[in-house]
């Protein structure tokens, strides 16, 4: 894509977005918008929740990364092509991809790699995770609310709410920046990234896909077979507190 054409992804989220009732001119993009970073596009909305991942920068081979993002790219072209134009006279092709379904298959791909373990899954480590577990929850309840998360081998989910006058960006920004610097130190490690730069998110629209978004924070040891129950794993919200 050459620099001066616009991301068609950012053009069919806008209208996904409009759809919902957000102005999108009224706000910044990083608390009501679009805005985007490079691979992904993001989707932030004043008072809502979020559904937030971020990886290992050595958790998923550029070659696989990319082989996912071309399937998803190719599938959000051939749903673009499909769109009625305002002089087209024809009826649009029928097709069972939506935006929301293509987003799902794209992160599906993406977690079950991730799930395998591959790599140094710095994040096993006892001293590691609980580093990110405990700053995931240190401002709880000042700068967000946690409602749900979980860190894995080579990722980190969690679902929050963001409180006023913090944004999303902020918050995952500040998760990153620290726990990397203090787990390079802690590992002996310098020159290189710990976190992959850009972190995956998107807003949720009611409380049915919250909860389910919860569950499958939560669920995700038992579901990648790191234990059996929920309550077994140690780095999760799901961990039994005294």
């Amino acid at each position: 894509m050459l620099a001066e054409e616009r991301d068609p992804r950012l053009k069919r989220l806008e209208f996904e977005v409009r759809a919902t009732g957000v102005k999108l001119e009224q706000m910044s993009p990083l608390r009501s918008g679009i805005h985007t970073r490079g691979y992904l596009p993001h989707v932030k909305r004043e008072g809502a929740s979020y559904f937030v991942t971020f990886r290992l920068a050595d958790s998923l081979p550029k070659e696989v990364f990319y082989k996912i993002q071309r399937e998803r790219a190719s599938r959000l072209a051939c749903l673009a092509a499909l769109q009625p134009t305002p002089s087209s006279t024809h009826a649009p092709a029928a097709t069972t991809d939506t935006p929301q379904q293509i987003e799902r298959d794209y992160f599906r791909k993406v977690e079950e790699y991730l799930d395998r373990g591959i790599g140094p899954c710095w994040l096993r480590r006892p001293e590691v995770a609980g580093l990110v577990s405990g700053a995931l929850k240190y401002f709880d309840g000042e700068r967000y609310l946690l409602r749900a998360w979980v860190v894995m081998p080579t990722h980190v989910h969690a679902v929050l709410w963001p409180m006023p006058n913090y944004s999303l960006s902020t918050i995952v920004k500040s998760w990153k920046g620290f726990t990397a610097h203090e787990i390079n130190k802690l590992i002996g490690r310098s020159g290189r990234s710990f976190w992959q730069p850009e972190a995956y998110d998107r807003w949720i629209r009611n409380e049915v896909e919250h909860d389910r978004c919860c569950r499958y924070v939560i669920h995700n040891p038992v579901k990648a077979r790191l234990c059996r129950l929920a309550s077994d794993w140690q780095w999760s919200s799901a961990w039994p507190t005294p």
